[in-house]
């Protein structure tokens, strides 16, 4: 039997200087090009080193040259311009104390959140090419053969960026769809697996289909995923994987669509391996929903084996029942262990504090090679 692999959903705790450096450059400040991108360089090479050093398997650049998962798409597509009202998650609405709470502790994103105010399509790949070239020398000075690399889904964009340019949501998601193509394919022809950043899927039901039913949710999430296929159309499935989340937050979450409702439709999409939350506890015990589902051959479940909210360092023994849990379901060739979500959506900001971030990584490491010598043995009586 093969051993347990380990990975993690992609952004990891940015040092001050590039969290400085990623904040001046979205105030427009004069920089020095070559220093900046020397620096987002090094500490790239810094944070997969740090992963090779903690024993993650499949690393990634930790998303180090990107503000945040999703708007980070301006320096790269036209179209792009001003500023987003923010409209918060429904069940944070629900606690008004508490979201205000949350915000004075710095859980509310204040970077600009360009919204779309023209022709979508690619303006500029060299910051991905510098990205790619960054990931790939550190990956091969720390000795790593596989990496990957975060992209955001159309769905994603739209949720956070909406369009005053589009007179209809499915047409500026087929637009987005091929403006990120490219993106798409660059990641993959680079040698890297990509990984698809969708939490449209998740987060998207309390966010911008909040007035929706849940029957009308799960028609437009299949709509979501048909414009995702199609941005895919010319790169293989099992060289994708798409992480899916109901928002890297701590709330209450009562909004949340279960699993269930959203699985079949997630089956659907090209990638063959999914990222899912796990461990949190409004989403922990749904690891029961795969015992009634039916599961394709090729496909690899990426569970979350950490939650990445709270600053507890998970015990590995608890890591290993919980990869433990969907080996017995689709076999450990077919399990890698990962993160609910990243542990900083955005530069500057993670509610998990830094050190303890890399600790609960090694939690899981650890946890991982105690699942791999239990499932072992099982396998061997």
């Amino acid at each position: 039997m093969s051993r347990i692999r380990t990975t993690h959903v992609g952004s990891l705790p940015r040092s001050q200087a590039v969290a400085d450096c990623l904040f001046a450059r979205e105030k427009g400040l004069p920089m020095d090009a070559a220093a900046y991108d020397a620096i987002m360089a090094d500490a790239t090479a810094a944070i997969v080193r740090r992963q090779r050093e903690t024993g993650i398997d499949i690393p990634s650049d930790g998303e180090t040259s990107k503000i945040s998962y999703a708007t980070y798409i301006q320096d790269r597509l036209t179209g792009f311009a001003g500023d987003s009202p923010r409209s918060p998650p429904a069940d944070l609405a629900d606690y008004p104390g508490f979201m205000e709470r949350l915000a004075r502790a710095g859980g509310t994103p204040t970077y600009r959140r360009p919204r779309c105010v023209g022709p979508i399509a690619v303006k500029d790949l060299e910051p991905l090419r510098k990205d790619i070239a960054a990931l790939r020398r550190g990956a091969d000075s720390a000795g790593y053969a596989d990496a990957f690399m975060n992209s955001a889904s159309p769905g994603v964009i739209a949720l956070f960026q909406p369009s005053d340019h589009h007179a209809h949501l499915d047409d500026y998601l087929s637009d987005l769809a091929e403006g990120m193509r490219a993106e798409y394919e660059g990641i993959v022809e680079a040698g890297l697996i990509l990984q698809i950043d969708a939490p449209d899927l998740g987060l998207g039901r309390h966010m911008m289909y909040r007035d929706l039913s849940e029957d009308d949710f799960v028609r437009r999430a299949e709509i979501h995923v048909e414009v995702l296929n199609h941005a895919l159309r010319n790169v293989p499935g099992d060289r994708v994987r798409i992480h899916v989340c109901w928002g890297n937050y701590e709330g209450p979450h009562t909004r949340d669509i279960a699993l269930e409702r959203v699985l079949p439709v997630l089956l659907k999409a090209k990638p063959r391996g999914l990222l899912f939350e796990a461990s949190n506890p409004r989403h922990a015990h749904e690891w029961r929903v795969w015992t009634r589902t039916r599961i394709p051959d090729d496909y690899v479940l990426i569970p979350g084996c950490l939650d990445s909210t709270t600053n507890f360092v998970e015990h590995p023994e608890l890591v290993a029942d919980r990869i433990e849990r969907f080996a017995d379901i689709v076999g450990p060739e077919r399990v890698i262990a990962g993160t609910d979500c990243g542990f900083s959506t955005f530069a500057g900001f993670g509610a998990v504090d830094p050190e303890i971030a890399w600790a609960k990584l090694a939690s899981l490491v650890e946890g991982a090679a105690l699942a791999s010598r239990r499932l072992a043995r099982s396998s061997a009586a």
